[in-house]
């Protein structure tokens, strides 16, 4: 049905309604050409351009001769000069940066934050950023994932979010542009938070930069309900005034303000875009992937579907009005963010051409839309899920399950799920989860209950670093091909009563950490692959392959007289796709404890998913690669450090 404001409202049995919501925009047919394949060797944004392919259209490097590939240069992660000024300073080794290659100058974020320039052929510093303030506070930060350039005829900016501001550089000496909010830079801070960050890449459609971020104003004992509505705002490029915000979680009058039940707005918050987006210049949509609510473990405090939480959300970039939109994790309960980038292309499906937008999600499920108008490419199906038992709890009765692709990870904490590599490891298994509460996916959180028979907790799969992240997704135009990265990291989610003086809920909703998934001795206890790499052609909505990404645990003693093959490694490891190969690392453990690291980056046979060269490097990625054309050379950049080591770039070339 239709509503008098031009919104479509598709219902869903058991009462569900404003799932895909549809706004007519009045664009002329122009801005509606479907985009191409960037035919330039540029790599223009994080995600190599705004469509977010991670793809580039280079075939120096191919099957035949990256054998020979070697280190070209390499840069740490922190230009030496910040160190000589700031002695005392000390970053992180976890550098999430990519550069970006534009005008034939590489720019990315430094281990601070702060943007450095330098020499695509060489590495070498061109410029770098100065703080506003030659102060240490100032100076320290945390490493951000990229920056854009935007221009227009003799008018270039760099764009850049670092902690709480919004940044406009000249990328010829990194100066701050003087016309640009105050002096420079812009405060997101929202008022009444003193916290904003933002890890991702502002992103500029038009003349128009899209902001999103993270507040945190709930701060982390979990049992607050009360929170700031982490929105999405839209700014001028040149003058940064702010122009447009999307609220995230609806006012009263506005579409899906009844989702939060209990007149639960008023008080509920966070579900911001802490990954990344995408946009298709040609419409000016940008599309943007949220996260949960306030008390991800426990919603009680706010009964509904609780829009626009995990949801993707399609916006008019030019005034930030909803397009279409939909929910993915009706009242969240897992901390299942839409983290992984919307990846925009063209698919052809049963003899239709489609302008598709593909939404990973850290179930491992793959939602694929009309990017236009928001329909599903494929049914996607409401189907009854476990309930809870927590006090007050009001789970949702239904999630929505597509019907294709299948999932590219593991989903749910069964019996069946776990080891059987020899009878004995299977016994031990089935031992070790006695104590807690198994289902499929969408199995919720659980409280302790006494006695003999009683359950720590809810053992959950996948855990809250989701199957997919950020590092989830490529695709190749020419192919069809969704690469899907993908890991496998349990958790056990156990409710507790509220135990902070300042608690307004009754109960925790934060995850319990103290309580460990259980293994046997060090072995994971659920079948593999720990980290896999899924290849989907995505004009059928089937997978073409599967791989194990890494060796994983198999030199494990109890495993080393099986010859079990590879089993992959829970890293997060981002792809790379040219026109001729898949190249993919295998993370690191810069975040200590939510990861596991490897050294190898290998490229693969992106037809057949066949390793073809492997090279270890001195640390696991820890950003996602990117390649680009220089002077007739083709080169590959990535981001590597834990391992004991300092955080650094690595560029690799024939």
């Amino acid at each position: 049905m239709t509503n008098d404001r031009g919104v479509m409202l598709v219902t869903l049995r058991l009462g569900l309604t404003i799932v895909v919501t549809i706004i007519s925009l009045a664009m002329d047919s122009s801005r509606l050409k479907s985009q191409t394949v960037n035919p330039t060797p540029d790599w223009s944004y994080y995600g190599g351009d705004l469509f977010f392919n991670r793809y580039a259209p280079l075939d120096q490097i191919d099957a035949h001769n990256v054998s020979d590939l070697e280190v070209i240069w390499r840069r740490p992660g922190l230009d030496p000069s910040y160190m000589v000024e700031h002695p005392s300073l000390d970053p992180s080794s976890y550098l999430r940066s990519t550069p970006i290659f534009v005008d034939g100058v590489l720019f990315a974020p430094n281990a601070v934050g702060l943007v450095e320039a330098f020499d695509p052929a060489s590495g070498k510093t061109l410029w770098v950023q100065q703080p506003f303030e030659k102060s240490l506070d100032e100076v320290r930060g945390r490493s951000n994932r990229g920056v854009q350039v935007w221009e227009n005829g003799n008018d270039r900016r760099l764009i850049l979010a670092r902690e709480p501001y919004l940044y406009s550089l000249d990328p010829e000496s990194g100066a701050p542009i003087s016309d640009f909010g105050n002096s420079g830079r812009v405060l997101l801070s929202p008022e009444g938070s003193e916290r904003f960050r933002w890890s991702f890449s502002p992103i500029v459609v038009g003349d128009v930069i899209v902001v999103a971020g993270i507040i945190g104003s709930a701060g982390d004992s979990g049992d607050i309900k009360e929170a700031l509505p982490e929105n999405v705002r839209g700014y001028d490029v040149r003058t940064g005034q702010h122009l447009w915000t999307f609220q995230v979680v609806p006012r009263p009058g506005e579409l899906g303000n009844d989702t939060w039940e209990d007149e639960s707005w008023k008080w509920a918050g966070d579900l911001g875009s802490w990954c990344c987006m995408s946009a298709d210049e040609g419409t000016g949509i940008v599309y943007v992937p949220l996260s949960a609510p306030t008390a991800a473990y426990y919603g009680g405090h706010r009964p509904g579907a609780n829009l626009f939480s995990n949801s993707l959300v399609a916006l008019d970039s030019r005034n930030g009005e909803l397009v279409w939109h939909f929910q993915m994790v009706h009242h969240d309960l897992w901390e299942y963010d839409a983290v992984g980038p919307p990846v925009l292309g063209t698919i052809r499906v049963e003899g239709r051409t489609i302008r598709a937008v593909m939404q990973p999600s850290k179930t491992g499920f793959l939602y694929v839309f009309d990017r236009d108008s928001g329909e599903p490419v494929w049914p996607i199906e409401e189907r009854p899920v476990p309930q809870s038992s927590v006090p007050g709890e009001r789970s949702w009765p239904t999630q929505p399950f597509p019907t294709k692709p299948p999932p590219f990870g593991a989903q749910g904490a069964t019996e069946d799920d776990l080891i059987d590599f020899t009878p004995e490891l299977r016994a031990r298994a089935l031992a070790l989860v006695k104590p807690f509460r198994l289902g499929p996916i969408f199995t919720p959180p659980s409280m302790p209950t006494p006695g003999p028979t009683g359950k720590i907790g809810t053992l959950t799969r996948p855990g809250i670093w989701g199957s997919g992240n950020w590092h989830t997704g490529a695709f190749d135009p020419e192919s069809g091909y969704y690469y899907a990265v993908s890991h496998q990291l349990p958790d056990v989610h156990t409710i507790t009563s509220a135990k902070s003086p300042e608690a307004t809920m009754m109960y925790a909703g934060r995850l319990d950490l103290t309580t460990a998934v259980p293994t046997i001795d060090g072995l994971p206890i659920f079948k593999p692959p720990y980290g896999r790499i899924t290849a989907i052609d995505m004009n059928r909505g089937e997978h073409a392959w599967m791989a194990a990404n890494g060796d994983g645990p198999r030199e494990h003693p109890l495993l080393k007289e099986l010859d079990v093959g590879p089993l992959g490694i829970s890293g997060r490891a981002a792809p790379l796709v040219t026109k001729t190969l898949l190249f993919i690392g295998e993370g690191s453990n810069a975040i200590i404890g939510t990861t596991e690291s490897g050294l190898n980056f290998r490229a693969y046979n992106k037809a057949t998913g066949d390793v073809i060269w492997t090279k270890e490097l001195d640390a696991g990625t820890t950003g996602a690669p990117m390649t680009y054309l220089h002077e007739g050379k083709q080169y590959i950049v990535v981001a590597i450090g834990g391992n004991g080591r300092e955080a650094e770039w690595v560029a690799m070339g024939l």
